[in-house]
């Protein structure tokens, strides 16, 4: 190659190649010339010969690095170098508001972005991520450290995993039965059932069967497939892998999960102790962006009156034992249930009169607790779930909350039934909801001698109290502004105002028999308050307030009301009233009476904690 071919980076390149070749020549001669000159100090002309042609050598070289050497140092070090810079593209962000992009995604194109955004919607979660993360992924071990000593007995029965979906990313699914293979023992593991619950992804089809049959390969038989001819819903969905499991145990989970390491094991040893406790792992939260996962800390399930699922706190008891590895007595269970499978049955599996999705599980817990056996939280066994933020498959499942609620008040909780109307702000009779034919659960109740719902409050969840000392309920109107409502106001904030009608719990409002209204949620159990209505004799403002914080501050709280007349404060005679404010709109006042009228939506004409005819208050 000539050397006037050689430019730019090459050439500093192979000059200093170069050098370093040369410099290592020299080093060598100069060494064979000392060895020589030792070897025929007194040698002969020939060897004489040799000695100085080397010597030349070295000279040679040493001139032509000193030469390299100065051509090197008069470079320009810029010259020498070339950087290569890569400007950054700018990529526009398409979805600005969507909660997908929110702490995730921001590398992704428009592209790509187009379509996360789009399994987002269809899924509820991050199912474009979840397609590019390994389906063996390795997920922290959150368990109590005391769960790791624990030893558990070889001869553990049998379980059997359900899995129930619709329309759920493939990718999920795969990684469910991953992980429940990789961290179950074999033994123990008797079968994986799919529900399917007419799903209409194609890829839930072929490509779902392919895995499959991949699986079952190496261990035959151990996955199979239930799939409806029509959308059941949850509670048809779990019944179907039930009946069809033949395990002594059977696990009825989500298909969006991922098992810790060792969640078998506590659950099979309990039940291998008492058959009749229906036991439920600890939930760890996989976010719906990122796919990361969120410890949750070990709580029971419980319940408001409108039997929306929600965490309480264990009796104190559990408490004193200073070991959040121990298991844990349970009001209730949030969905994920591990039964023995026949005592499942014994006591009446699930209520196949549930539509779509909500009550079944607090329908299981309280009809386990009255009727025989009992529900209790394993620390030890924990189960990653993705929480979709949104419900794609049923945007509007509050209908069939509502719906299934009532049908669990009607069959269960005697006369408390009465709550659940109240929370779900419909007349304390009746509700006018299809609620379905209840015989047979009635009659299920009788055959297995179930204690009476008050034993349950008492002696199970005696956090959940009652509603009581009632007169009426619902959205409050005055007669001058019949499309705007009272409501809670700004959160947070203590300042009620006048808003457009909704109907939703910032405008649900109580009158208590004692003169108390409360406004905004009533609360379901005694660790929480309710907001009074009050007259803080500040100014025209009304106040609302925890009602311990009002009574505390000695806040005016009592209040006289008849339908259609005025609302009056008994300390301050002052009245709530609708009154102009300064841009023309009506807003909600206290001030002298003028006589305003004001209705609420129910009214109760008995108490139901006495039984006793009242005269009609309202």
């Amino acid at each position: 190659m000539r050397a006037g071919w050689i430019k730019g980076p090459l050439l500093v390149f192979a000059g200093g190649a170069l050098l370093f070749y040369l410099s290592s020549i020299k080093d060598e001669v100069h060494t064979h010339s000392e060895k020589l000159q030792r070897a025929h100090h007194n040698d002969s002309i020939k060897g004489q010969g040799m000695l100085q042609r080397m010597e030349k050598m070295e000279a040679s070289i040493n001139r032509l690095l000193t030469l390299m050497d100065k051509t090197e140092k008069r470079e320009p070090v810029a010259e020498r170098k070339t950087e290569v810079k890569m400007e950054k593209k700018v990529v526009r962000k398409l979805y600005p508001n969507s909660p997908l992009f929110k702490r995730w995604g921001e590398e992704l194109s428009e592209e790509e972005q187009k379509e996360a955004e789009g399994m987002y919607q269809s899924y509820g979660y991050n199912a474009f991520l979840s397609d590019r993360l390994p389906l063996d992924r390795q997920i922290p071990d959150t368990r109590p450290k005391k769960c790791a000593e624990k030893k558990y007995p070889k001869d553990l029965p049998t379980i059997s995993v359900v899995l129930i979906y619709l329309n759920e990313a493939l990718s999920i699914i795969k990684r469910a039965i991953r992980s429940i293979i990789d961290k179950t023992p074999a033994r123990l593991l008797k079968e994986i059932i799919l529900v399917d619950d007419y799903s209409s992804n194609e890829d839930l089809k072929g490509k779902l069967d392919e895995y499959i049959v991949s699986i079952n390969e190496e261990r035959p038989g151990l996955v199979k497939r239930v799939r409806h001819s029509a959308q059941l819903g949850l509670t048809q969905a779990r019944l179907s892998g039930w009946k069809v499991a033949v395990g002594d145990v059977v696990a009825i989970l989500d298909a969006h999960i991922e098992v810790h390491v060792q969640w078998a094991e506590p659950l099979l040893a309990r039940l291998k102790e008492d058959r009749t406790v229906i036991l439920t792992p600890v939930f760890d939260k996989v976010n719906f962006d990122d796919l990361t996962l969120t410890p949750y800390n070990v709580y029971a399930h419980g319940f408001d009156w409108a039997l929306w699922c929600t965490y309480v706190s264990f009796s104190p008891e559990w408490y004193t034992l200073n070991d959040n590895s121990q298991l844990g007595k349970s009001p209730s269970i949030m969905g994920i249930l591990v039964a023995d499978r026949k005592f499942f049955g014994e006591i009446g599996s699930l209520d196949g009169g549930m539509k779509i999705y909500g009550g079944e599980n607090v329908e299981l817990g309280i009809r386990v607790w009255l009727c025989g056996g009992s529900i209790e939280v394993v620390p030890c066994s924990r189960i990653a779930h993705i929480e979709r933020n949104i419900k794609p498959y049923f945007p509007d499942f509050d209908k069939m909350v509502k719906r299934n609620a009532l049908r669990v008040a009607e069959v269960w909780m005697d006369e408390y039934k009465h709550n659940v109307n109240i929370f779900w702000n419909l007349p304390f009779d009746n509700h006018g909801i299809d609620i379905g034919d209840v015989s047979e659960r009635k009659k299920l109740r009788e055959k297995l001698n179930c204690k009476p719902f008050k034993w349950y409050l008492e002696n199970v969840f005696p956090a959940l109290i009652p509603v009581k000392d009632l007169i009426a309920y619902g959205v409050l109107k005055n007669k001058l502004t019949p499309d705007l409502c009272v409501d809670q106001g700004p959160m947070p904030g203590n300042t009620p105002i006048l808003y457009p009608c909704h109907s939703f719990t910032p405008q649900f409002c109580y009158y208590q028999t004692d003169g108390q209204i409360f406004i905004g949620q009533l609360k379901s159990h005694k660790y929480s308050s309710n907001r009074c209505l009050v007259d803080t004799t500040l100014g025209s403002d009304p106040g609302l307030y925890e009602c311990e914080t009002a009574l505390q501050e000695n806040f005016n709280m009592l209040w006289d009301f008849k339908q259609g007349g005025q609302i009056q404060n008994r300390k301050t005679k002052r009245c709530i009233e609708a009154a102009f404010d300064s841009d023309g709109s009506y807003k909600l006042v206290v001030q002298q009476c003028t006589g305003q009228s004001w209705t609420i939506q129910h009214v109760i004409e008995e108490t139901w904690k006495t039984g006793e005819q009242k005269e009609k208050i309202l």
